[in-house]
């Protein structure tokens, strides 16, 4: 898992409109939120996804932008996206290369059988590169507001706020 501290992965990932996404390009100019999710269209996942929607003006005002990312591929999240009028965008990780960097995969087992599975997290990222939150296994509930609180406290202290990661049983 990675840690607050630690210099984020790097990747570039196809979004919804099947437009690669390189992440380096936000270094130095703005922060990031990336929130890493199990499936576009389950009720959890759309709720998680449209509440970072609808805040994605705040977030913008503090120079944060919203990345969400599942293993879905590009055409399901352009029906996610439409269908639920969503403006974040969306990218895909087919593979899981990127979901393993920020090691929010993990196994399950389900009806002896083992699948690779996506656990809901969030990560800071600032200006520079750097990890400053690391949320693992997070509850969609509340969530895109906790976030946003982060966000503004790291706006407010420079980009240098305090650093915290954090595992949710």
């Amino acid at each position: 898992m990675l840690q607050a501290g630690q210099t984020a992965p790097v990747f570039s990932l196809p979004d919804a409109d099947m437009e690669s996404f390189d992440f380096s390009s936000l270094r130095g100019k703005r922060s990031a939120v990336l929130f890493f999710y199990p499936k576009d269209g389950s009720p959890i996942c759309t709720q998680e996804a449209i509440d970072f929607s609808d805040h994605e003006e705040e977030f913008n005002r503090l120079g944060c932008v919203i990345l969400g990312v599942s293993r879905d591929d590009c055409l399901l999240h352009a029906d996610f996206r439409d269908k639920n009028g969503l403006s974040i965008r969306l990218l895909s990780d087919v593979e899981g290369k990127v979901c393993r960097k920020y090691g929010v995969s993990q196994y399950r087992e389900k009806d002896g059988h083992r699948k690779l599975v996506v656990t809901r997290s969030t990560f800071v990222v600032d200006k520079g590169g750097i990890i400053r939150h690391a949320l693992y296994g997070v509850s969609s509930k509340g969530h895109a507001a906790e976030v946003f609180q982060l966000v503004k406290q790291l706006n407010g202290h420079g980009g240098n706020g305090p650093c915290k990661s954090r595992k949710t049983p």
